[in-house]
């Protein structure tokens, strides 16, 4: 029997992350495949964690204070199922994306082709048009990649719906806990390709999941700039100190130190960006 753990960390949704777990456990597994799911509550006060116990009794819930956000949780859910068994697999499942019926087995067959080495990411599209691409693979000129029926290799990915073989786990481990909320499914992709494991695409659309298409307020020029400069250094902001560390291990102390103050521009002088998007 081979097992999969699926990974989550949620807070306040509490009606997608329902939504999400039961598409999950409508997914038609192949035989001879087993599914645990590791959740951290991360200090939910909407009844997340009361509904998901008594709807799906058999999901590990992981109760933790709160403020680990999504980098933080997802390492805590990886720590603790790494340490109850050696899973074949890993699945990162974000609670706004919804399984398409087949997207388990999917992802399985696409790690196989691969001789369960890589990475494999699954693409997700919008709810309302279910075609428009929105999470997924991307290419090194920043790119969001198109599904087209073939294994495609990616630069890095977002880590929405990613299923990690064994091998790629004993290679590259967990996530950086350095990161808080986003930035370590980028970090993760980008650890493992130094390492000569692949990205791959997998060739379908495998899930549905709305892109956040608002300008972040940090950099909002309807916000004062001292609540600008706030959001910026909240951990769902923009911490510069974060994006430093990114790109110091990956591009250079150069392009991490042109960053780091471009960050600090676009919130001191939104308009500027706000302008060249126009």
């Amino acid at each position: 029997m081979k097992r999969i753990a699926v990974l989550l960390t949620v807070y306040n949704r509490r009606e997608k992350t329902l939504l999400c777990l039961k598409n999950l456990f409508a997914q038609e597994i192949p035989s001879g495949y087993a599914i645990n799911v590791y959740l951290t509550n991360d200090g939910c006060t909407d009844g997340t964690p009361e509904s998901v116990r008594q709807q799906f009794p058999q999901v590990h819930v992981i109760d933790v204070a709160g403020n680990l956000y999504w980098n933080r949780g997802m390492w805590t859910a990886w720590e603790i199922a790494s340490k109850e068994y050696d899973y074949d697999y890993y699945l990162w499942l974000n609670d706004d994306t919804f399984l398409l019926p087949f997207s388990l087995g999917y992802l399985l067959k696409c790690s196989k082709r691969n001789t369960n080495k890589a990475i494999i990411i699954g693409a997700t599209a919008d709810t309302k048009t279910r075609s428009k691409i929105t999470y997924g693979g991307w290419l090194m000129d920043d790119s969001l990649m198109i599904p087209n029926g073939l294994d495609q290799q990616a630069a890095y990915m977002n880590g929405n719906l990613v299923l990690v073989p064994k091998f790629v786990y004993d290679l590259v481990g967990n996530f950086d806990p350095y990161f808080t909320h986003s930035k370590g499914d980028f970090d993760y992709g980008k650890r493992a390709r130094k390492l000569g494991i692949l990205l791959i695409l997998a060739p379908e659309i495998l899930g549905l999941c709305d892109k956040h298409d608002h300008i972040d307020k940090w950099c909002d020029p309807s916000v004062p700039l001292l609540q600008r400069l706030k959001l910026m250094k909240k951990p769902n902001g923009m911490p510069a100190n974060e994006t430093f560390h990114l790109e110091r291990r990956h591009e250079g102390v150069l392009n991490a130190s042109f960053h780091y103050c471009t960050i600090y521009l676009r919130c001191i002088f939104p308009w500027i960006w706000s302008f060249r998007r126009k």
